[in-house]
């Protein structure tokens, strides 16, 4: 990518990964960037629908053209309309000169609407006018305005149940859906979360002027990899860049998940949920041993305790653990060699 894009290289440089599902849908998406459709990402939130928009932009035939962003959650529903087509001097109170809208700023480019489900119907109506024929009208004016843009939406919501609802056009659906692309989340991405957590850790050692690169160790990293991650990569980015910050040496050894819970909490909120205790508990590792060494040992144990209980079926053995089984993968990749 090209440093004069807009959000620069730092941005394209956290679509990151190398798991078979981020794998897969950055080769969708390359695919999808060819043809000069309109086309919708789903993600859950953190997923990076933004970047994987910006990169569509960049790796189509549009990638010359501006690119153009509109948060459709960020403005009140009687703003959305005016952000998006512009008003004529005097169309409504305040308007005191004709202003250009999102859709005339993106012409020969892309025109990206983040949360489009909460566009409003009748300005869906308008969109899709824009699908159809290319045209609009100035809030305030009858001329018609003629653009050449390309519509990327984003969601974190069923806009196929939205349309059954009667709250999203079915019209607009289905033009808006000649390609539909799913960011997988994070807990579907076996084996990225090392790879995030370290580039999320240098970037921000070498932000707070930091020489040494950070590193977590084996009970750091466990954590990091067995969170389910209901904020995926944004989430992902706080928790390193929060341990990062915290710690008092190269080696990382606590990791915060919450940042909300209060130290002045009684003990009884602050403790840890206990866990349920396991007709054969694990004993403990032996005196003397490093950590780290002491909880690979542990690990890769239980590991292959399950896998044959489970006669080596994955996913039977990630239940046993109480792992999902993307979790488990994770964990079974890192010690592959020694099961």
């Amino acid at each position: 990518m090209k440093d004069t894009m807009p959000g620069g290289v730092e941005r394209v440089a956290e679509a990151l990964g190398e798991s078979e599902a981020f794998l897969a849908f950055q080769e969708h998406l390359s695919a999808a960037a060819g043809v000069d459709r309109p086309l919708l990402i789903v993600g859950e939130r953190g997923t990076g629908k933004e970047l994987a928009a910006r990169r569509l932009h960049y790796l189509s035939g549009r990638w010359q053209g501006p690119l153009v962003t509109l948060n459709c959650a960020a403005l009140s529903p009687n703003l959305i309309e005016t952000e998006l087509f512009g008003h004529e001097a005097g169309a409504f109170t305040g308007a005191g000169a004709r202003r250009a809208g999102r859709f005339e700023a993106a012409d020969g480019g892309t025109l990206f609407l983040d949360e489009i489900a909460n566009t409003p119907l009748e300005v869906q109506e308008k969109i899709l006018r824009v699908v159809e024929y290319g045209a609009f009208e100035r809030v305030g004016s009858a001329q018609k305005v003629e653009v050449d843009v390309r519509i990327v939406g984003a969601t974190n919501v069923d806009l196929a149940e939205r349309a059954r609802r009667g709250l999203f056009k079915r019209d607009l659906l289905d033009r808006l859906s000649f390609e539909v692309l799913f960011l997988p989340p994070l807990r579907a991405r076996a084996g990225d979360v090392a790879l995030l957590a370290g580039h999320f850790a240098a970037r921000m050692a070498h932000e707070l002027g930091r020489d040494e690169v950070p590193e977590f160790d084996a009970g750091a990293l466990a954590r990091l990899e067995a969170h389910a991650w209901p904020g995926n990569v944004r989430e992902l980015k706080n928790v390193v860049e929060r341990a990062v910050y915290r710690a008092d040496s190269p080696v990382i050894h606590t990791i915060d998940f919450d940042p909300f819970r209060s130290p002045h909490a009684p003990a009884s909120d602050r403790a840890e949920p206990a866990a349920e205790p396991s007709e054969t508990p694990p004993s403990a590792p032996a005196s003397g041993k490093p950590f780290a060494e002491a909880v690979r040992e542990l690990e890769v144990r239980l590991l292959r305790e399950a896998l044959e209980g489970a006669r080596f079926h994955q996913r039977l053995a990630a239940e046993a653990l109480g792992l999902t089984y993307h979790q488990f993968r994770g964990l079974y990749r890192k010690y592959r060699d020694e099961l």
